[in-house]
């Protein structure tokens, strides 16, 4: 009889314990990381320049200074908020701590200096949580719905994201990485609207910050609750410029 030899050793024929999916092996979880992350995917990452409208629009950024200004990003901001986020979620909705799961999402979305960023927040992880429980259709996904349109959590979009991969039994290292990737290419294709780039150099971009986003990973990962909150007092300040322009093109 066939039997994957990248089954999962302790489940039999490489069944999930998430997903409950016969033959779930990592190409499973690499599938389920690749359909998040793609552009096409409904959760409204398309409508977030990340702060980067602003720089623009304050003449902070150009086309030279764009990789370092997403690398602080990463550093500073999404690592230490986002991405700690995720990984604390994952592990929380891995073991089933539904309150540790939620008091993780209201930290995250109270260090969210600027209305937009909490709303750009809120707003896309729940849209990704509700067409997620309808994909996945997994029963942590589902409760973890309720909360959130109990408004019981705020529903941010790493704590969504954490959920979700978990859910789906996607390793938390994997999915960390996943997300910090997605931020990734939301950004260059800001930043490719915003003409500070072209669809080469946006690619180059992508490839040169793949360093950043492992170490970014690697750190994101050895935090606790009390490290969540991120130290990215410029992107702040350009956040809350950004609230009153008289013109936007992005909702953050």
């Amino acid at each position: 009889m066939y039997r994957d030899t990248d089954a999962a050793p302790d489940e039999p024929g490489g069944q999930s314990p998430a997903t409950g999916v016969p033959g779930a092996t990592d190409l499973d979880h690499l599938l389920v990381g690749l359909q998040l992350t793609d552009s096409a995917f409904p959760s409204g990452f398309y409508t977030l320049s990340h702060g980067l409208e602003g720089f623009v629009q304050e003449g902070a950024v150009d086309r030279d200074s764009l990789p370092l200004l997403l690398h602080d990003l990463l550093r500073h901001g999404v690592g230490p908020s986002d991405a700690t986020a995720l990984a604390l979620a994952h592990r929380a909705a891995a073991a089933g701590d539904w309150e540790a799961v939620a008091a993780v999402d209201r930290r995250l979305h109270a260090t969210k200096l600027s209305q937009e960023m909490r709303r750009a927040a809120a707003r896309t992880g729940r849209q990704l949580l509700d067409l997620a429980a309808e994909v996945f259709g997994t029963d942590g996904v589902a409760r973890y719905h309720r909360e959130v349109t109990a408004r019981r959590a705020p529903g941010t979009q790493a704590v969504a994201a954490g959920v979700v991969y978990a859910a789906a039994g996607v390793p938390v290292r994997q999915a960390v990485a996943a997300d910090l990737f997605a931020f990734c290419a939301s950004f260059a294709g800001a930043a490719l609207r915003l003409q500070l780039t072209d669809h080469r150099l946006a690619q180059v971009l992508l490839r040169r910050t793949a360093p950043v986003i492992a170490e970014t990973t690697c750190q994101a990962l050895a935090r606790g609750f009390e490290d969540l909150g991120s130290t990215t007092f410029t992107a702040d300040v350009m956040s809350a410029r950004h609230e009153r322009a008289e013109a936007r093109l992005f909702a953050s």
